[in-house]
Order: C-alpha cells, then sequence, then structure tokens
C-alpha cells in the first residue's frame, strides 16, 4: 500500500512540471549559496593559514621589551634559548625596511637577516640556486636570498641567480650577490595586500649586524618540542632571559600559534554569520514548497474525494501529499549541493588555490532542507488529509 503511494506521490509531481521544477530550484539555488559560502570561508581560512605559516608566522617570539632601556638579545641568550629542553630550535633574527636597487629600478622590500638553516624555521624553500651555508654567515658575506616578487619585478623571470642587488643600509648602498631565488610564501597575501606585505630578501645576520654596527638581535624565533605549550614555553624562555639580564621585564614573548587560532576564531564566527544569513533562504524555499502543496490540494480536492469514497484513508492521502514534499526537498537539496560543490571547484581550479569542502556542513544542509520542506508540508497534507469526501465531490 504504501509503494502505491509512492508510486502515485512521484507522478503527481509531473502533472506541473514547470511548478515543480520552480520549487526545486528554489531550494536548490538556498542550498547551493549555503554550501558555496560555508566552502568559500574554509577556503580562506585555510589559505590564509597556509599563507602565514609560510611567512613564519608560527612558534614563539622572543623579542626584547623596548619599554625598558639597556635590554639586548646577544648571542649568549640564544645559546641559552637552544640549551632550553622545551626548545626544538631556535633562530636569530633581524629585520630592516629598506630599499633594494636594481637595474636603475627601485623596490621597497623587507630585510631579513637570518642564519643557514632558518628555512625550518620561516619555511624557505630554493626554487633556484642556494640557501645560506654556515661558511656565509661565519664569513659575513654579501649574498642574498631574494623571493619571487623581487626577481619578477626586475627581470620578469624567477631565476636571477648570480646577479648584483644592492640594499640600502644607513643611507649608503652595499651590493649583495643573488645566489638564490625563494618561495618564501605570501605570493597570494603580497599579491592582494601589496603594500601591507612587501617583498622579501634575505641576508645572513652577521652581515646585517656588520652593516648596523650591532652585536644583537631584533628577535629569536623559537620551536618548541612536540607536545609544549607554547605559551607555558614562552613564559619559562622570558623568565630565564630576565634573570641572564638580570632585569624583571626586559623580555617578552608572543605565542604566534595563539594569535593564529584568534583569526581562525574570527574567520569561523565571520562564515557562520554568513551561512546563517543564506540559511534563511532554505526557509523562504521552504515556504515556496507549502505554497505549490497548497495549490497542489487545491486543484485536486475532486480527486481526493474521489479517492476517499472508495477506500482511500485519511493516513494514504497525508503520505502522499508528505512524501510529494519530501522529494521535492530532496531533490532541490540534491541538485543545490551539486552546484554549490562545483561553483567551487570552477573557481578554484584556476587560480590553483586547495579546495575545502565540509563534508558534515553539506549533509547537515541536505538533512535540514528536507526537514524544512517536509514540515512546511505538513499544513496542505492535513489539509487534504481532512477534506470530507462529500464536500469534495462538489468542487469542480
Amino acid at each position: 500500500m504504501f509503494l502505491d503511494t509512492l508510486i502515485i506521490s512521484f507522478k503527481n509531481l509531473g502533472r506541473q512540471k514547470m511548478r515543480s521544477f520552480l520549487t526545486v530550484l528554489g531550494i536548490a539555488i538556498g542550498v547551493a549559496s549555503v554550501v558555496l559560502i560555508a566552502s568559500i570561508g574554509d577556503i580562506g581560512k585555510y589559505t590564509i593559514n597556509e599563507e602565514l605559516s609560510s611567512l613564519g608566522v608560527q612558534g614563539v617570539l622572543i623579542s626584547r621589551n623596548n619599554k625598558v632601556a639597556g635590554t639586548q638579545l646577544t648571542q649568549e641568550h640564544l645559546e641559552a634559548i637552544r640549551g632550553s629542553g622545551t626548545v626544538d630550535s631556535a633562530i636569530p633574527l633581524m629585520v630592516d625596511y629598506s630599499k633594494t636597487y636594481m637595474r636603475e629600478l627601485t623596490m621597497d622590500t623587507v630585510v631579513w637577516g637570518i642564519e643557514s638553516g632558518s628555512d625550518q624555521a620561516i619555511s624557505l624553500e630554493a626554487l633556484h640556486g642556494r640557501l645560506f651555508t654556515n661558511n656565509d654567515v661565519t664569513a659575513c658575506r654579501y649574498v642574498c636570498v631574494v623571493d619571487q616578487n623581487v626577481a619578477q619585478a626586475y627581470y620578469k623571470r624567477d631565476n636571477i641567480v648570480g646577479k648584483t642587488l644592492a640594499i640600502q643600509f644607513a643611507g649608503g648602498n652595499q651590493e649583495f650577490e643573488v645566489v638564490g631565488v625563494a618561495s618564501s610564501g605570501g605570493n597570494l597575501m603580497q599579491g592582494l595586500m601589496g603594500s601591507i606585505i612587501p617583498s622579501f630578501v634575505y641576508i645572513p645576520y652577521t652581515t646585517m649586524q656588520a652593516l648596523s654596527g650591532t652585536e644583537d638581535f631584533d628577535q629569536i624565533v623559537v620551536r618548541t618540542r612536540e607536545g609544549v605549550d607554547g605559551d607555558v614555553a614562552g613564559t619559562q624562555l622570558v623568565s630565564a632571559m630576565n634573570r641572564l639580564s638580570g632585569v624583571n621585564t626586559g623580555f617578552k614573548a608572543e605565542n604566534m600559534a595563539k594569535g593564529q587560532g584568534k583569526l581562525n576564531n574570527v574567520l569561523d564566527t565571520v562564515t557562520m554569520v554568513l551561512s546563517a544569513i543564506a540559511g534563511v533562504s532554505l526557509v523562504v524555499a521552504g515556504l515556496s514548497t507549502m505554497t505549490m502543496m497548497l495549490v497542489s490540494v487545491g486543484e485536486r480536492t475532486r480527486e481526493i474525494g474521489i479517492k476517499k469514497s472508495i477506500g482511500a484513508t485519511r493516513r494514504m492521502i497525508l503520505y502522499e501529499f508528505l512524501i510529494e514534499a519530501f522529494t521535492i526537498s530532496l531533490l532541490g537539496s540534491l541538485i543545490g549541493t551539486a552546484l554549490g560543490i562545483l561553483c567551487v571547484v570552477v573557481g578554484c581550479l584556476p587560480f590553483g588555490v586547495t579546495i575545502c569542502i565540509n563534508v558534515e556542513l553539506v549533509l547537515f544542509c541536505i538533512v535540514f532542507s528536507v526537514c524544512i520542506g517536509t514540515v512546511f508540508g505538513v499544513y496542505p497534507a492535513s489539509v487534504a488529509a481532512k477534506l470530507r469526501p462529500v464536500d469534495a465531490l462538489r468542487c469542480e
């Protein structure tokens, strides 16, 4: 009996093909919008995290407290940090905002003073040439590694190994040999926010110290051992640095992973709010389903009377209309999900962006949309089921 009701419900959907199609389309657009917005949020969060990680925004950053005079990060502090049991690796870091010159062109860049092996902390990857060696650092050689943006800006190509680049220091220009071109990350963010995130040039930190006339560091980037909390390790290291320098608040630690987590929370909140706004369209689609079902009840009143007069029960009529509402909602949800995923794939592939599909959210959208459509179909179904055969047969 239930199978017969199911077959009849499917046949009824084909009576008004255009009306059924428009109702399904409305549900599909609502589901597609939710899937698309949620996926854009997930893709944005993943991409930003990858970019921040590739820029070195991770680990614990130890720096001096500028409010306390006379504090410095020296080689002694670096060795003390490396000797800590909670530290996996630590590298000195110097930074300067300067201008670079090549082929009579000028470019604003961030100059990083690093040591050999710094790729483990700031994710440098040599595309052409090489990174720094211990000899480069020890001998204070005038060599540099540039990122792809610098190479493209000056030569319109990636490989400029062997060229000479001039960097401005203390009002004068110092020439460096380009020994490598690195994909240092941040290319997407540099493209979107070029005025905020400029291009990068890397030189040995010892060379930068010599040119700057200083023996200390600006910062020390610390990678903690696996399982060690960054906040706890930062507090311990700062205490050790203060004791070593004989001060109380001379240094500070910043857990970059924690800052990244806060950014993720903000992105999650924005995505959730936008998805909720898009979810309103699912409720609207549910209302359109109810409208369509009410119209269908009005058109089929006499038919309902005939069915009841030959033995159809209220439950059978109720199931018939509920199945129609369920089928329309399910079709719209599946089509909308497919459209949303298709839009995500088509939008990501040309730009080489990693595709992120939240499967749990997709399933939730399908279930939610089907439930909304079915619930809104209860009233029309109950109206049809309550019709008395005599009244229904009178209807023309």
